[in-house]
């Protein structure tokens, strides 16, 4: 059983949060209408976070957060990358600097200043959830999870906050966190976060899936060298991905969509092949470290964003072409907020 480092486990404390949160229901969605065809399922919890015990599918652990079939096509054997050991993936949103609500099973005791309800939208392929801040009511966050219509191998999470204070916000942020445990070696995997040069409104990001959701605590990195820049296969170690970004003002009536991506394919040049066909902008691989050696299969799990103010990581153009890049994407950025009707 994986166990929270101690200075994590202290940090916890400190903020109060490690109480346990009460059970709520969750929902399964696979990447195919059919089940029993399925090769990548999704677990999400009525909260908006990853790893629901409730329709548990896998076989490495008691949730599902984002699962692989590894006995696919001919078999059903689902295993987990982001549950076994600890439930340490969530999302949470601050606004003004001193008001927070954030989802984490596990590093963060469930939901802390949110107000939520049951999903909707359930099929097989797609859950709805929405959730606002208890202590700020009109402060919105509607996660629309799917199968990408780009490549069945991600989900996408259509992520939209909207303020309707009464007030315009400043200082909109949005944190996603996983701690990686990649099958068939959970706990010690290689792990890889690419793009975070040319997404300009990433504000914070590193390798410790550890983290706090909460968008105003930031525990720091498991490893110094992985802070806000690119690298490749960073490991063996049992670590993740953090991922803060800052949207800055919402006005009164004013929404701001972008989209979070999870999948899995059975090596990396697949995997590299969704995240161009899915025009990802920032990722995250976890892959297994079996036999002491990267290999990408039998799975290299995927965890991505777009909206979030960078280009597809396929795409990223010569030195002399930035500040032409920059102008457009403070232009793409200005498009993506739309008044509420």
């Amino acid at each position: 059983m994986k166990l929270i480092n101690s200075s994590v486990a202290a940090a916890i404390l400190a903020i109060g949060s490690i109480a346990a949160g009460a059970a709520h229901a969750g929902t399964v969605i696979y990447n195919n209408a059919v089940p029993a065809n399925a090769t990548v399922a999704l677990g999400v919890n009525d909260d908006g976070s990853l790893n629901t015990t409730t329709g548990n599918i896998v076989s490495n652990s008691s949730a599902t957060g984002l699962a692989y079939n590894f006995g696919s096509p001919t078999a059903s054997d689902w295993r987990d990358s982001t549950s076994p050991g600890c439930f340490c993936e969530g999302w949470g949103v601050s606004v003004n600097g001193t008001t927070s609500g954030y989802a984490n099973v596990s590093t963060d005791g469930g939901a802390t200043n949110l107000t939520f309800g049951a999903a909707t939208g359930v099929s097989t392929t797609t859950v709805t959830t929405m959730a606002s801040l208890t202590s700020l009511s009109g402060l919105t966050v509607t996660q629309a999870y799917a199968v990408s219509g780009a490549t069945s191998a991600l989900f996408q999470n259509t992520v939209t906050i909207t303020n309707n204070t009464g007030a315009a916000v400043n200082d909109v942020k949005y944190v996603r966190v996983m701690d990686w445990d990649i099958p068939p070696t959970e706990f010690d995997e290689y792990v890889t976060i690419k793009g975070t040069a040319t997404t300009t409104l990433l504000e914070k990001s590193h390798n410790n899936g550890f983290n706090t959701a909460n968008p105003l605590i930031d525990f720091g990195a498991r490893d110094p060298a992985t802070v806000d820049v690119d690298f490749t296969d960073n490991g063996i170690d049992d670590h993740g991905a953090y991922f803060r970004f800052n949207f800055g003002t919402l006005e009164d009536g004013e929404s701001y969509t972008f989209e979070v991506f999870y999948g899995a394919a059975g090596n990396e040049a697949d995997a590299l092949a969704a995240v161009a066909a899915a025009d990802i902008e920032l990722y995250s691989f976890g892959q297994s470290s079996r036999g002491g050696e990267i290999t990408g299969s039998p799975a290299t799990f995927i965890f991505g964003f777009s909206g979030v103010g960078g280009i597809p990581v396929g795409e990223v153009p010569e030195p002399g072409s930035l500040a032409l890049v920059g102008l457009a994407l403070a232009g793409l950025c200005y498009a993506r907020r739309r008044k509420q009707a």
